[in-house]
């Protein structure tokens, strides 16, 4: 049976763990051109998708100001340095080396969690995550979110489907815990679609660690944006979200762990669906229909 996050970190760490969201100050060759497009995936908001992390700078100033934020609402005592906005393998080797080492080498930080594309994750990349993993647990989040090739040209992904499978061999090769991101609801995919690629992620060889779910979210600013304005694609229901949902973790295999299953737009921008800011009511009906499905 599948995880959630929450019981795989109280069995691996015997207690809460916080995530701290910072910011490596990298940005994104699907932004600059690198891939051939410019202004990234059309479903991201200019502030690559990391509306809630810290400000880039002093790695140390942002590690400190986002444990108080938290030890403002809880006693918390461990901590996950999480860099999630842009494409955080993307640059220097050298600065990023120091960059997360100094992170995860803090006493009270337990792993170092990096969001990033397949396309970014070079021989140079993967020596510096392999020295990075020999101290403390890497974390590689790959945004995958569809497997099918149509879809991600359409939102701009800027790179095939191989270039995900090379990338995941290669960091199950060095050991290292990859986690996949997954939409529902892109533009022009039938729910059999987007199970499709559930199935895909479930079948992995060696097997899946981890999987992100969420529901696109239709933000002010994006291409997205402009696209359903002028045409108004169908946004799932809530109830058609989180049955997928449930659909969807029946088919991962055992131990995988979920780290994710609903969206979290910051307010000021999302246009759609409105029933994602309702955060406690998606939850619980989650919570309700994955019953059975999740330990």
């Amino acid at each position: 049976m599948p995880l959630r996050l929450s019981t795989y970190l109280k069995r691996e760490y015997g207690e809460k763990i916080y995530r701290l969201s910072l910011s490596s100050g990298c940005g994104c060759p699907n932004r600059d051109g690198t891939t051939g497009d410019y202004g990234g995936c059309s479903f991201c908001s200019e502030g690559g998708s990391g509306e809630f992390a810290s400000a880039p700078g002093d790695i140390g100033a942002q590690i400190e100001s986002a444990k108080a934020l938290i030890r403002s609402k809880t006693d918390a005592g461990k901590f996950i340095a999480y860099f999630q906005s842009y494409t955080n393998t993307y640059g220097d080797p050298v600065r990023l080396e120091a960059l997360y080492k100094e992170a995860i080498e803090r006493d009270d930080i337990v792993a170092l969690s990096l969001g990033t594309r397949p396309d970014c994750l070079g021989p140079d990349i993967l020596k510096m995550l392999r020295e990075l993993n020999s101290i403390k647990p890497v974390w590689i989040e790959l945004g995958l979110q569809t497997i099918h090739d149509e879809t991600a040209r359409h939102f701009r992904r800027g790179y095939d489907l191989p270039v995900f499978e090379e990338a995941y061999r290669n960091l199950k090769a060095l050991g290292i815990t990859v986690i996949v991101h997954v939409i529902f609801g892109l533009p022009g995919e039938s729910p059999e679609d987007m199970l499709d690629t559930v199935r895909y992620l479930a079948n992995l060889d060696p097997p899946l660690d981890g999987i992100k779910i969420q529901n696109l979210q239709i933000l002010k600013g994006t291409d997205m944006y402009r696209e359903w304005s002028q045409c108004a694609f169908h946004i799932m229901t809530m109830e058609e979200y989180t049955d997928l949902v449930a659909e969807a973790i029946a088919l991962l295999p055992e131990k995988t762990v979920v780290h994710r299953m609903q969206g979290d737009g910051p307010r000021r921008l999302l246009v759609a669906p409105l029933w994602s800011l309702d955060k406690k009511r998606v939850l619980n009906m989650l919570t309700r229909k994955t019953k059975g499905l999740l330990e």
